[in-house]
C-alpha cells in the first residue's frame, strides 16, 4: 500500500482546538479517518520547527490521499502539505529503466 507523508501547520483557530481537546484525541481522529477511507496511520508527530505535525499514512491510492488532504485543508485549522513516499524498492525500478533525455540546449 502507498505511503503518503502529511505536514502539517496550525493556524490559529487550529492551535485554540488544539489547546482545548489536546494531541492524543487529534491523532485518534486521524487513525479513524485514514481506517474508513480503507488506510492506516503509520506514524503522528507534534514537532517544533519545520512543520507543527508530521503523519505518515498508508492509503489504498493517490486519489484517496488527494481526498483527505482536501478535506483536511478544507477544514481551516491546519494548512496541509502531503508527499507520496517511494520505497528502496521503487527506487531500483526507477534506477532499472531505461529513458531518452536531451538537456536543454544540447
Amino acid at each position: 500500500m502507498p505511503k503518503y507523508l502529511f505536514q502539517a501547520n496550525y493556524t490559529p483557530e487550529g492551535m485554540q482546538g488544539l489547546l482545548k481537546e489536546g494531541g492524543t484525541s487529534r491523532r485518534q481522529v486521524f487513525e479513524e479517518m485514514a481506517k474508513e477511507q480503507g488506510g492506516s496511520l503509520e506514524s503522528f508527530y507534534y514537532a517544533f520547527g519545520g512543520a507543527d505535525l508530521y503523519m505518515t499514512f498508508d492509503l489504498p491510492d493517490t486519489a484517496t490521499a488527494a481526498a483527505i488532504s482536501l478535506s483536511i485543508g478544507a477544514g481551516g485549522a491546519l494548512n496541509i502539505t502531503t508527499v507520496q513516499l517511494i520505497t528502496p524498492e521503487e527506487i531500483d525500478a526507477a534506477c532499472g529503466k531505461t529513458v531518452s533525455y536531451r538537456l536543454p540546449g544540447a
